[in-house]
C-alpha cells in the first residue's frame, strides 16, 4: 500500500490497530532493557522486574478493546490493517547478542510513516529491533541502518539520567511528531542526536528536523506534547511549561492536560506514567479519541471544538499504550505542498 500522511491532524482515512496476542516483557534481561526501560533502578531491583507472559485476563481485554476499536475506526469509513499474531518469545540473534521479544501492541513506536514513506526506525531496545517484520506484510517500508546496540550505548553511572549515549543513531518512531515540513524530535532515552542527524539526512531539505531537548527523558513525546492541529498543542503541566515548551510552539495556542483521573493498572509490570492519559489520536482536527475514562480532558478539548470519541483500553497502563501508541497513521488528507 501508499503512504500519505503529513501531519498528526489531518483527515484519517487508513490506520493500523495493533493486538496484544503474544504480549510479553522479555526474559533476556539485558543492558538494553535495563537502560532504557529501568533506568532508574539498581541492580537488584532490576532483578525483581517480572517477565514472561502478561497475566491472560490482561491480554483478552486488551484484545477485545482493540478490536471493538478496531471495528468503530472501520465503521467511520477508516480503513483499518492488523497484524498478524506472533511469538515473541522466540530468540532474535545478531553476531553480538541475542534476546527475545515484547509484543505486537505499539505499532507507533516502530515505523515512522511521513510524506510517502514507512520508514523503519533504528530502534534503541535490542528487543524490539525485529519488531518490525510483523508489519511488512501490511506496508513497503524503507530500511535504516541497523545500529549494533552494543554495551557502550548504554550509561546507567548515573541513576535517573538519560542512558541512551550517542554512539551511533538510534531511535523510536514515538519520538516524533509531523507538522507538515517540521518534523518535532525527542532527545531522549529512546532517540539520540545521531539519530535526529541521519532522519534530517535522509528527508532531506524538504523537511526541518527539530531536536526537542529537556523536556521528559523517559520515554516517548506522544505523552508531553501533541499538536491537535495549526496553531493549537495539547501538553503535560508536569513536563512543559511557558519557559521550556519548545521554541517552534511559542506562538501557538497551549492546551495544558488537566490531571488525570487514575484508571486501574497492575503494578507489579512496570505500568506507563499517568500521563499516558492525554495520548490522544486525532481522527481529525474536530475529533479526537480519549480513553474513556478522562472525562476531564474531553471537557477541555470541547472547548476549543474538538469533540472525543472514548475509547475503553482497560489495561492502558499496564501495557504501556494509550490511543496514538496503539496505532500507526498510514493515510491521511493532504499533501505536503498545505504546509510552507
Amino acid at each position: 500500500m501508499l503512504v500519505n500522511t503529513h501531519s498528526e491532524w489531518e483527515p484519517l482515512k487508513e490506520i493500523i490497530v495493533g493486538i496484544a496476542d503474544g504480549a510479553q516483557i522479555p526474559t533476556v534481561k539485558d543492558e538494553s532493557l535495563h537502560s532504557i526501560e529501568n533506568g532508574t533502578l539498581t541492580d537488584e531491583e532490576f532483578a525483581q522486574v517480572p517477565s514472561g507472559p502478561y497475566p491472560r485476563h490482561i491480554i483478552e481485554e486488551t484484545s477485545e478493546d482493540l478490536d471493538q476499536f478496531a471495528a468503530d475506526l472501520s465503521a467511520m469509513g477508516i480503513k483499518v490493517h492488523r497484524p498478524a499474531a506472533t511469538d515473541f518469545s522466540t530468540i532474535y540473534e545478531t553476531d553480538d547478542w541475542s534476546v527475545d521479544g515484547y509484543h505486537a501492541y505499539c505499532p507507533r513506536d516502530v515505523i515512522f510513516t511521513v510524506g510517502n514513506q514507512a520508514i523503519e526506525c533504528p530502534m534503541v531496545l535490542r528487543h524490539r529491533q525485529n519488531e518490525v517484520r510483523i508489519y511488512r506484510d501490511i506496508v513497503e517500508t524503507v530500511r535504516s541502518p541497523l545500529p549494533r546496540l552494543l554495551d557502550d550505548m548504554y550509561d546507567r553511572s548515573v541513576l535517573g539520567r538519560p542512558t541512551l549515549t550517542n554512539k551511533e543513531p538510534a531511535f523510536d518512531a514515538a519520538n516524533l511528531l509531523k507538522i507538515g515540513r517540521d518534523i518535532m524530535f525527542l532527545i531522549s532515552n529512546t532517540g539520540n542526536d545521531a539519530g535526529r542527524d541521519w532522519l534530517q539526512e535522509h528527508l532531506g531539505s524538504e523537511y526541518r528536523v527539530h531536536a526537542v531537548r529537556d523536556v521528559y527523558a523517559y520515554i516517548h513525546i506522544d505523552s508531553t506534547i501533541l499538536p491537535l492541529r495549526p496553531g493549537l498543542v495539547l501538553c503535560c503541566p508536569k513536563r512543559i511549561n511557558d519557559d521550556n515548551i519548545p521554541d517552534f510552539f511559542r506562538s501557538w495556542d497551549r492546551i495544558y492536560a488537566p490531571e488525570p483521573i487514575v484508571t486501574p493498572f497492575d503494578s507489579a509490570w512496570n505500568p506507563s506514567s499517568a500521563w499516558i492519559a492525554m495520548n490522544v489520536l486525532s481522527i481529525s482536527p474536530e475529533l479526537v479519541v480519549v480513553e474513556k475514562n478522562q472525562t476531564n480532558l474531553m471537557r477541555l478539548l470541547k472547548k476549543y471544538g474538538i469533540e472525543s470519541y472514548p475509547l475503553q483500553l482497560r489495561h492502558m497502563r499496564t501495557m504501556g499504550g494509550g490511543p496514538h501508541c496503539v496505532t500507526l497513521d498510514l493515510v491521511r488528507a493532504g499533501t505536503l505542498e498545505d504546509y510552507s
